[in-house]
């Protein structure tokens, strides 16, 4: 493929996302389908709700969802966006993340919020009022972000929304995260309720806790921001929920009642017969997924349930499902839906009706000449690792490659530490490898700004923002050591031997001619703690209450029991009664022996 057919491509693309960005209606939806190599998916639905803000006010609420709108106003939150997100992102193979990374989070749930107040102390209290009612409403732990899981980062977010100049000063910015948060399906059903259509029709009635929770990589995202128009026109109280899943072809096609993946027949494998040592017995799979059949219901496990009957039915907001394929192409759509391809030969889009179901078919690659979907390479590759050994000490390292041989490249670095690694910031080193002669080498000209504010034990964690550059065509590595601490035993987790999980690194890359940052979140990382022999307890406890039971009992006998004379002890009154119990029992066991010895002589007779 050629370069001007690429920026032609993303030209059309961007207008297209442009145009569905600055639409004014009220409710929108739509579902871009883009196949990834080798044999993978990307699903992005997005549902974007208005509301306008004297509505919002007077509790007008139409298509905003009532619940979280009465939340916001409780707290004072002016923008809110939350994250729940599983898997990772394999950009070597993938490309570039959806939404330039800007509606994804890091691995489990996270959370930051613009929240009104006049003072710190007020923005905490209403930053918790907004966790502890987030909580409830999607079924999340959102109420253990504490103080000591929250930041407030200097550098690395910035306001989407529009904000008036009195409102500004009064804004602060609060981020929480909690990378142990396990994602499933109690978080997907309040997200669908919070639509319009709540999951009955429309591109939601795909969304299926089985099809989600089974890819690769999947993230939820609920953004909240106030939009004023240039017109002058009333501002508006703006929802955006998208959810974007990398589904595995394949794997998404086995039927539900099938759970157990078994080995297909020798005759359905789809095999790259150019390899010189392909035969019958030796299959090498195909390196894309540009050949393989698949369906809509096949992928999703059931058709699209028509069109959400409250969104537009005229211009390009009526298209719900977009693909981006090759219009060389065959795609079989459902009878009734309308098709429009974009410029570029990689773009169409499907109007659907609403009371009838939709799917299409992508059939078996009938041409070996019609190209592939073509991929958007990242500005930026980051790993991030710990280093070091021992229960004592570690360090952390970050690899930033760039990519590109001609542009340099210039992020924000923000990382949130836990309380108990206790970080030594004069560690800090920033080398670079595989560069120019020409580039520089020195930490001080990859490091241009350092926000550092340091953890107060079992009050507040550690917050770390660098503003860096990555010459072209090079890798820097970013580290820094640390020092555990020992916690106390009711700190720790029912599963403590497991590791605590820490928080996925946000980069923000700054992008020139005014356009929108892009966002990196690396993945997780698991710190194991020193960790105590649990059992121990318990043998405490076992020896302490032996000895207390016996020490009790020796203390209890000489306390209460009575010692006397033994010629005392035959005119108590228990040893006569002792002595005719015993009378008694003696008695009755020489008549049974009496009655015994009569039936034995009656029996020899």
């Amino acid at each position: 493929m050629t370069i001007l057919a690429l920026s032609f491509l993303l030209s059309s693309l961007v207008v297209f996302f442009a145009s569905f960005a600055s639409a004014s209606a009220d409710y929108h939806e739509r579902l871009l389908l883009r196949p990834l190599p080798p044999s993978s998916l990307l699903a992005s639905f997005n549902f974007r709700s208005n509301a306008s803000s004297s509505s919002f006010e007077q509790q007008n609420f139409r298509y905003f969802p009532r619940s979280l709108g009465q939340i916001l106003q409780h707290a004072n939150t002016r923008e809110l966006h939350l994250r729940f997100s599983l898997g990772r992102w394999d950009a070597e193979s993938w490309g570039e993340r959806p939404w330039g990374g800007t509606r994804e989070g890091g691995t489990g749930v996270e959370l930051w919020a613009w929240v009104e107040a006049v003072s710190d102390e007020e923005a905490d209290a209403r930053w918790l009022t907004l966790t502890n009612a987030l909580s409830g409403l999607f079924c999340a732990s959102l109420n253990f972000i504490d103080s000591t899981r929250t930041i407030r980062p200097v550098m690395s977010f910035q306001p989407s929304g529009h904000h008036s100049n009195s409102t500004i000063p009064n804004l602060h910015l609060l981020h929480g995260a909690l990378p142990r948060e396990p994602v499933c399906t109690e978080n997907l059903t309040p997200f669908l309720k919070l639509l319009p259509c709540k999951g009955k029709a429309g591109i939601s009635s795909l969304l299926d806790g089985h099809k989600l929770f089974d890819a690769s990589w999947q993230s939820m995202s609920i953004d909240v921001r106030p939009v004023c128009p240039e017109d002058g026109s009333e501002c508006i109280l703006e929802i955006d929920q998208t959810v974007d899943m990398v589904l595995d072809i394949e794997r998404s096609k086995r039927h539900r009642d099938n759970p157990i993946p078994r080995p297909r027949p020798a005759e359905e494998l789809i095999c790259d017969p150019t390899k010189p040592y392909a035969s019958d017995e030796i299959c090498y799979p195909l390196d894309s997924a540009f050949d393989q059949p698949w369906s809509l219901s096949e992928v999703f496990g059931r058709p699209m349930k028509g069109s959400c009957p409250l969104t537009e039915s005229d211009g390009e907001d009526s298209e719900a499902v977009c693909i981006n394929i090759s219009d060389q192409r065959g795609i079989y759509s459902s009878p009734g839906a309308v098709e429009h391809k974009y410029p570029g030969g990689f773009f169409r889009c499907y109007k659907i009706l609403d009371d009838a179901e939709f799917d299409f078919v992508i059939p078996k690659g009938q041409s070996e000449n019609i190209p592939s979907t073509p991929l958007d390479h990242p500005l930026l590759y980051a790993e991030r690792s710990f280093t070091g050994h021992g229960q004592e000490r570690g360090g952390v390292q970050t690899l930033l490659t760039n990519p590109s041989h001609d542009s340099p490249v210039e992020f924000v670095y923000l990382e949130s530490l836990p309380w108990f690694m206790k970080t030594y910031l004069h560690t800090l080193r920033a080398k670079l490898n595989n560069a120019d002669k020409n580039s520089p080498s020195d930490k001080e000209s990859l490091i241009k700004e350092i926000y550092y504010r340091p953890a107060l034990d079992r009050h507040r964690g550690t917050q770390l923002e660098i503003r860096m550059l990555v010459p072209a065509a090079s890798t820097v590595t970013l580290s820094y050591d640390f020092e555990k601490a020992v916690l106390r035993y009711t700190e720790y987790p029912p599963d403590a031997n497991r590791g605590f999980d820490v928080a996925p690194a946000i980069i923000k890359i700054t992008t020139p001619a005014g356009k929108p940052p892009l966002y990196i979140r690396t993945t997780s990382l698991l710190l194991p703690l020193p960790t105590p022999d649990f059992s121990m307890p318990y043998n405490v406890i076992i020896l302490t209450s032996t000895v207390m039971a016996l020490a009790f009992g020796s203390i209890f006998n000489l306390l209460v029991r009575r010692f006397v004379a033994a010629d005392e002890v035959g005119t108590s009154w228990h040893l006569k009664a002792s002595k005719r119990i015993a009378g008694k029992i003696r008695g009755l066991t020489r008549r049974v022996r009496r009655k015994g010895k009569v039936e034995t002589e009656a029996k020899v007779k």
